[in-house]
């Protein structure tokens, strides 16, 4: 067997896999909460408070209200174990979106100057024309966040966003922009309700971006304009979110299509011992968005090189930064 159909026969395997081998996270696999229900945390980003992670993401239960939109939050000390906090949106159409409105990769951010949680989504009409971001307030991390408004930023359409929080603090959106044929990073302001200043137009018709600092350099990830199917997700690397970026390069073999998913986040875990960056994504089923599952691997990155491993159970140590296979 040649190596890329080894490849591709364990990429398919951990699809079939039934549930997370025990005291690992194990990439396509049913991931349960604390209550035993599958998580819904689809499109979703991770924000850490004190000693926590909360994920935040797209509720797909299947038999919620068909005329409301649902994100969901869930909190961790260890990345492997989630607990259920709420669904700390429940929204009804809250501008005449109109039949099929829908609230898409929620993100959450916290202003230390306002102490208010501001989420972030996609939202938009069912056709995809409107494309705004949507935001919505909180007191608290899991508490129930109340819809302010939405907004073209920067006067640019904007659907998949993703987040970005530099080493200084400073927050920032990520969005792709279809008719700028590339995605924005761009800073929000003081208080977080809306997005100040475009920092770089990253040139390539891209969505799904993702932003990490690491060891001086900043690299980017995204994913090509194919829907809900995969395809091979792509990096760059810059010395300043301003750019200029290096031209892309594939973080996995193409012909995988980045193991079925599509990138959602990457989150740094800073250790006592060494700093990992995980690659967070999504392998949706669109026919079943409730059954869509979730691709986690630690990267290995360094010197401007990025590449996404062969997905397998892993570990890892949130104290040391270590991560294992």
């Amino acid at each position: 067997m040649s190596r890329l159909a080894a490849y591709c026969c364990l990429a398919w395997l951990l699809l079939l896999r039934p549930g997370n081998v025990s005291g690992a996270i194990t990439p396509g696999a049913v991931w349960l909460d604390n209550r035993g229900q599958q998580i819904q945390a689809h499109g979703g980003g991770i924000l850490k408070v004190g000693d926590t992670f909360f994920w935040f993401g797209e509720d797909r239960t299947q038999g919620l209200d068909p005329n409301k939109r649902y994100v969901s939050c869930y909190a961790s000390k260890d990345l492997e174990h989630w607990t259920f906090r709420d669904q700390v949106l429940k929204l009804s159409d809250p501008e005449n979106f109109g039949p099929g409105w829908l609230i898409e990769r929620p993100k959450v951010f916290y202003n230390a100057a306002t102490k208010k949680y501001v989420l972030y989504a996609h939202v938009d009409d069912g056709t995809y024309k409107l494309a705004r971001v949507g935001i919505a307030i909180s007191d608290t991390v899991d508490g129930n966040y109340r819809y302010l408004k939405s907004f073209r930023p920067l006067g640019l359409e904007s659907r998949d966003i993703g987040q970005f929080i530099d080493d200084d603090g400073t927050a920032y959106l990520i969005f792709e922009s279809r008719p700028t044929k590339g995605f924005v990073i761009a800073r929000l302001s003081p208080d977080y309700l809306n997005v100040e200043k475009q920092m770089s137009l990253v040139p390539a018709p891209l969505e799904g971006g993702a932003v990490v600092h690491y060891k001086g350099l900043y690299y980017v990830i995204g994913s090509h304009l194919t829907g809900w199917s995969p395809n091979p997700n792509v990096y760059a690397t810059a010395t300043s979110l301003e750019g200029p970026w290096t031209e892309f390069k594939n973080i996995a073999p193409p012909a995988l299509k980045t193991y079925n998913s599509q990138s959602s986040t990457l989150l740094r875990i800073i250790g006592t011992k060494t700093t990992s960056v995980i690659f967070m994504a999504d392998q949706w089923k669109p026919k079943e968005l409730w059954d869509s599952r979730y691709l986690w691997m630690p990267l290995q990155i360094d010197g401007g090189q990025l590449l996404l491993p062969e997905p397998r159970p892993w570990t890892i140590d949130i104290n040391t930064g270590e991560a294992k296979y």
